[in-house]
């Protein structure tokens, strides 16, 4: 099941850098293949929303009432469609976290807002899907450890800072060095490339380093698989090409094969010029994903308890 918010679209002014658009692309690149089956994202309960979420900030947000720096911050116009897509995003990947459970994977065609703190929201990341749907499902007693693989070019600083306090969640970020967030935060595992990075090099240190993701024994990964390392993305500073991102998402998804974990993969980042790079490598996470975590038996994947 891949779940969507395309229908919830954000007005944004012209020349505005981010591409809206993708997500509906994505989307309809994967439609009609048979592999998947679509739902719209649910709205999230702000109750959930408060497991992770400031409640001063989350209120302001619905009312409206963000302060210009705080929109600023974010990246996105202070309109009523950005709360209407906030919402089911979010709660795309809570629902694809439930699914996972039973299904051994879900996919959300949206989500991956990693650089949303607590009480603020950051670099077009509103609320942070991955940390409330994680929370929930830790609080829920579901499962007893999660861990957020994140190979988006630009660090899960959000995501690091909400967890920083918690032997429950292993965060993992694989990104560019010298690219945004400037002030970076410390994931439980981080690992930084330098501008230009191609394929070799990138693919060797992360398969060298994701056996530790696994040693955590998670009940349950998360994976935000932002395609912006691409050579041709506008923020990425990476060099990968559509090849080596094949590369990277076979070798993740054969190692949360190898060890029978639920999976939920989130979009994250993508701005290549043209967008059709963008596409074209984020569709390929999820066919990929369909390929190899459908051997997954869902009985095995879901943790006893």
């Amino acid at each position: 099941m891949l779940y969507y918010c395309d229908h919830h679209d954000i007005p944004l002014p012209d020349g505005h850098k981010f591409p809206m658009q993708k997500y509906r692309l994505i989307r309809q690149e994967l439609e009609g293949q048979g592999a998947f089956r679509f739902a719209p994202g649910p709205t999230v309960r702000i109750e959930d929303l408060l497991r992770v979420h400031d409640a001063e900030y989350v209120n302001a947000f619905l009312a409206g009432t963000l302060s210009d720096s705080q929109i600023r911050r974010i990246g996105f116009p202070q309109v009523p469609q950005l709360i209407a897509r906030t919402l089911s995003s979010v709660g795309a990947t809570l629902a694809a976290s439930r699914l996972a459970l039973a299904e051994a994977w879900a996919g959300v065609l949206a989500g991956g807002t990693h650089h949303a703190y607590r009480d603020f929201g950051s670099g077009f990341c509103v609320f942070n899907d991955i940390a409330v749907a994680a929370r929930t499902m830790l609080d829920e007693g579901l499962v007893s450890k999660v861990a957020v693989l994140d190979l988006d070019v630009h660090q899960g600083d959000g995501t690091a800072s909400i967890f920083a306090d918690s032997d429950r969640v292993y965060t993992f970020s694989a990104h560019g060095r010298h690219n945004f967030p400037f002030r970076k935060q410390c994931s439980d595992l981080d690992l930084e490339f330098e501008n230009g990075t191609t394929d070799a090099e990138y693919l060797t240190t992360v398969a060298e380093h994701l056996p530790r993701v696994f040693a955590f024994e998670p009940e349950l990964v998360f994976y935000q698989a932002g395609v912006d390392s691409l050579a041709t993305d506008r923020l990425g500073k990476l060099s990968l090409s559509e090849e080596g991102l094949q590369r990277r998402d076979a070798l993740v998804f054969e190692a949360i094969r190898k060890a029978a974990l639920p999976c939920v993969v989130t979009l994250g980042g993508g701005y290549s010029d043209p967008i059709e790079c963008t596409v074209r490598a984020a569709a390929n996470t999820y066919r990929l994903a369909a390929q190899i975590l459908r051997a997954i038996s869902p009985t095995l994947s879901r943790p006893s308890r």
